[in-house]
């Protein structure tokens, strides 16, 4: 059984994709699958002009729809971010500028590791004991520069 047995043209099966596409996306939402979703729903609007498209060109024109979808998508997210509260909130490094830390390998010559939440970081500032308390000042690649930590603050 085909398309064409249920009535379905190759607008229908373009248009039938396209919401399927848009299903996708609410289910699992990433911000992707609703620009291939505007492809095949406007190759399916183009095949009820053009019911004779061949399949070869109805690829091509799906995916060159694509292509600019993705275009116009990247480019109004980048002109309309998304606004939030917590500009920091996927980076964690940058989170923990101003915290106070404990060193577990002393830093020696500069280079040490402290201990932050459950895991340790290397680490780079003035020479500390183990079990010396260090404010993170700044966060260099996988490092984090830290000073050390004065009286302590009320949080």
């Amino acid at each position: 059984m085909s398309l064409g047995d249920l009535g379905i043209g190759a607008a229908g099966a373009w248009l039938i994709a396209a919401l399927a596409f848009a299903l996708a996306e609410l289910a699992a939402p990433g911000v992707f699958l609703v620009f291939v979703a505007v492809a095949a729903a406007i190759t399916g609007v183009m095949l009820l002009a053009l019911p004779d498209l061949p399949v070869i060109g109805q690829l091509a024109a799906f995916a060159a729809w694509s292509g600019v979808a993705v275009t116009v998508g990247r480019r109004w997210y980048h002109d309309n971010p998304v606004a939030t509260d917590d500009a920091l909130l996927n980076d964690r490094a940058a989170r923990l500028i101003g915290e106070v830390v404990t060193v577990t390998a002393a830093i020696d010559n500069g280079r040490g590791r402290v201990r932050v939440g459950d895991g340790a970081w290397p680490a780079r500032g003035p020479d500390a004991p183990v079990g010396a308390r260090v404010r993170v000042v700044a966060v260099d690649g996988a490092t984090l520069v830290v000073e050390k930590a004065g009286e302590p603050e009320d949080r």
